[in-house]
């Protein structure tokens, strides 16, 4: 017996990477059934003694106690196990509650960046003559880039090639950076078959670690591709979590795989995603067992399809000049409702091995939900928006109570709305350049700089007018700045309506 069970260890120490999943699951599977089995286990245990004390006294009475115990026992065990069924993932809610805190502070200034969808659409004509199939694209704030990580077509095959391109919000610069893939050294991706497994490469360095595909993007350090894997491992016995667990750094010319905890040098959001996500999903226990069972506490994010692509967990970087960014959420009541009543922010990246602090700003004044801001955006700027392949793109949280839309294509981000929320009844927002010059405003909210900039323009107006100046020519349009020509506009189109409404 010594051999084969000898034979069996070398093997599960041989196979990291699936006993590392077993393990996992395993894990999560016990969790689940430890309470109902500690409590099976008891009662089964009071049985035994209660039969064997009748048993040893000459009770005739014994079999029939023991058979009474066995079926309460059950009767418990079985109550047990759907009062934890219940409870259960309650707890493992308020578990990843444990570093949230909920503020009425307005939402720290965050830049705002091109949408998600003009990066993904971008990303494929910039690749030239590569054969591989897009399999992640992610944005990388220290950079202001979008990065794309191509894999190679083929069942034992690698990635192919990663590129890093910018695509800014408002300007003309669009520098992109490829870097290919040494297809013979490094063979590896994630999801690969057998030794082109790149997961399996990790768990044979590090055991008992997993990780998230989707969390998983690639940089460029000068022509060498860094594939970067944000690791987590899993805490606790009854309520079983997951914590960061440092990175995997895959070298895409040499096939070198490293394990480190060091994350400043790499650039790009270093916790995971998915581990964010994870933890703004359990605000929903923020009150009681009660309120979580019945919903009634907490928030959920906003999923009304307007923000398609991405709905939650925008990278952002804060206007300070830190450096710093975050994973953005605006959060909506749990329910029916769908206005937008916080923003949680948890930071890109955390050192140690704890969960990252994360941080829900109740707004004051809320906003509507995204899906209602975009018809509002389409019925108060009619004269942008929205022509031939122009839309509505992400409608995301960029500090205080404000929200940042973009109007474009998918290749040209032509304009940029901005909210303030509803301020006496009514959404205040503004029209702007890509690159933020005011145009106009649907409704300017008191005191708001754009309320300030409009009265000094109309006092400009007013002040030429009283001293006669000649102003732009009415025939030559090269003089009028990029506001009058789009009063001008507006103007010729609102009249127009009205002709045509006159018959």
């Amino acid at each position: 017996m010594g051999i084969p069970v000898l034979l069996l260890g070398l093997f599960l120490w041989w196979a990291s990477y699936a006993t590392t999943i077993i393990a996992w699951e395993l894990r999560k599977v016990f969790s689940w059934f430890a309470a109902p089995l500690l409590a099976g286990a008891l009662a089964a245990l009071l049985w035994l003694v209660v039969k064997l004390a009748r048993r040893g006294r000459g009770s005739p009475g014994g079999g029939t106690a023991a058979v009474v115990l066995g079926w309460v026992g059950g009767f418990l065990g079985l109550g047990l196990a759907v009062w934890w069924l219940m409870y259960g993932p309650y707890l493992q809610d308020r578990a990843y509650m444990k570093d949230v805190r909920i503020v009425s502070e307005p939402v720290p200034e965050l830049a705002a960046r091109a949408p998600y969808l003009v990066g993904k659409a971008q990303a494929a004509p910039h690749l030239g003559d590569v054969t591989g199939e897009i399999s992640d694209i992610t944005y990388l704030p220290d950079s202001n880039r979008f990065a794309t990580l191509v894999e190679r077509s083929g069942w034992l095959a690698g990635y192919e090639v990663g590129l890093v391109q910018e695509i800014p919000l408002g300007g003309n610069g669009r520098s992109q950076q490829r870097c290919a893939f040494d297809v013979d050294r490094a063979d590896a991706r994630i999801g690969g078959w057998f030794t082109h497994n790149l997961g399996r490469k990790i768990s044979a360095q590090k055991r008992w670690v997993r990780f998230d595909a989707d969390d998983a993007y690639v940089t460029c350090s000068g022509d060498t591709p860094i594939v970067v894997v944000p690791l987590k491992r899993q805490t606790g016995i009854l309520v079983v979590t997951e914590r960061p667990a440092g990175l995997a750094l895959y070298n895409g010319r040499t096939g070198k795989l490293t394990i480190t905890s060091d994350t400043t040098a790499v650039p790009g959001p270093t916790y995971p995603l998915s581990l964010a996500a994870r933890q703004r999903e359990g605000t929903a226990a923020v009150g009681s067992f009660s309120d979580w069972w019945f919903e009634r506490s907490g928030w959920d994010a906003s999923e009304d399809g307007a923000n398609e692509g991405n709905e939650s967990e925008f990278t952002l970087q804060y206007r300070d000049g830190s450096g710093r960014s975050a994973y953005v959420t605006p959060l909506t009541p749990q329910g029916e409702a769908s206005s937008v009543v916080a923003v949680s922010t948890v930071p890109t990246r955390h050192q140690g091995g704890g969960l990252a602090p994360m941080t829900v700003h109740r707004l004051d004044p809320t906003w509507s939900s995204p899906k209602a801001l975009v018809e509002l955006i389409k019925a108060e700027y009619r004269d942008v928006c929205c022509y031939n392949e122009d839309r509505v793109f992400e409608v995301v949280p960029t500090g205080g109570s404000t929200w940042t839309a973009t109007i474009g294509s998918e290749q040209n981000i032509r304009y940029r709305v901005e909210g303030r929320g509803q301020v006496a009844g009514r959404e205040a927002t503004c029209l702007k350049t890509a690159d933020g010059a005011l145009v106009q405003c649907a409704y300017a909210a008191p005191g708001s700089p754009e309320e300030q900039e409009l009265q000094r323009r109309e006092q400009e107006k007013q002040r030429q007018k009283d001293q006669g100046g000649p102003g732009p020519a009415p025939g030559d349009l090269s003089t009028y700045t990029p506001e009058q020509l789009a009063d001008l506009q507006k103007r010729v189109s609102d009249e127009v309506v009205r002709r045509l409404k006159g018959g």
